[in-house]
């Protein structure tokens, strides 16, 4: 049992919580596998969640806006360093998106606490697959800038677990599938045979993560009479500024539970 953590929601809480990458991903794997051995599980009448804030992060990256990110080519040893840094930056903002899926969104069928446990155990392997590459290469979590837009949709959609479905899975992960197999190719052709194998085994898993995501955007649309197709891109056009683009990595998309017409519908927002 997990000391001093009443219940999943507690867990999940002390996980974002913490500042450190070290005792964040530590918090996760341990949650994570009392949640798995059957010693965590959510509180029937748990207290509505505290209003969603920053989630525990260390001082150093430091965050900029988006535009300010510097862009390095992949031709130096400092350059797949910046661009493994980004992608470390993510899975650590996708281990806080994913508690913070487990910690505000309250009497969920069992099966969507299991998916979103799950993912932030794999969000936490993930970052420290890739902190270890990074200290191959001489870096470390910290040393390059970077932008804080993931956790930014995190708080525009912290009152609807529908929207919050539709807009961190299905558009900002899934823009991870469309993307990754042309740096996994760019990798390889720069002779990073051991960065390459690792995003490979995250786009692997990610399919599953955005999967989830589409899972339960329709579970809450079956609630609320919603037509999901119809609904998802109405939510990109209300909120996401200049739509989602191409182009899409088809089979990926398809296989995390989208359909062809959604595709084609994001296609025709570009």
């Amino acid at each position: 049992m997990v000391p001093d953590i009443a219940d999943l929601h507690d867990a999940a809480a002390r996980c974002i919580a913490a500042r450190e990458p070290a005792e964040k991903v530590r918090l996760t794997r341990e949650a994570a596998a009392a949640f798995r051995r059957g010693e965590l599980a959510p509180r029937e009448e748990a207290p509505a969640p505290a209003s969603i804030g920053d989630p525990g992060r260390p001082e150093k990256p430091r965050l900029v806006m988006p535009r300010d990110v510097p862009q390095r080519g992949l031709g130096s040893v400092e350059g797949r360093a910046a661009f493994l840094h980004a992608i470390a930056h993510i899975e650590f903002n996708a281990i806080n998106l994913a508690w913070d899926a487990v910690y505000r969104f309250r009497a969920m069928p069992d099966a969507y606490y299991a998916d979103w446990v799950g993912v932030a155990d794999d969000e936490a392997r993930h970052f420290e697959l890739l902190s270890v590459r990074l200290a191959e290469l001489g870096f470390a979590y910290g040393d390059f800038d970077a932008h804080n837009g993931l956790w930014e949709m995190a708080v525009k959609t912290a009152d609807s677990g529908l929207r919050r479905m539709a807009l961190v899975p299905r558009v900002l992960e899934a823009r991870g599938l469309d993307v990754t197999p042309g740096m996994i190719a760019r990798l390889r052709g720069n002779g990073d045979e051991a960065s390459a194998q690792i995003l490979e085994l995250i786009l692997r898993e990610e399919v599953a993560h955005v999967a989830a995501g589409s899972r339960w955007y329709h579970w809450h649309c079956e609630r609320e009479g919603l037509a999901p197709g119809r609904e998802f891109i109405r939510l990109v056009r209300e909120t996401v500024r200049g739509g989602v683009r191409g182009p899409f990595n088809r089979p990926a998309r398809l296989a995390a539970g989208f359909d062809e017409n959604e595709i084609a519908q994001l296609e025709s927002l570009e």
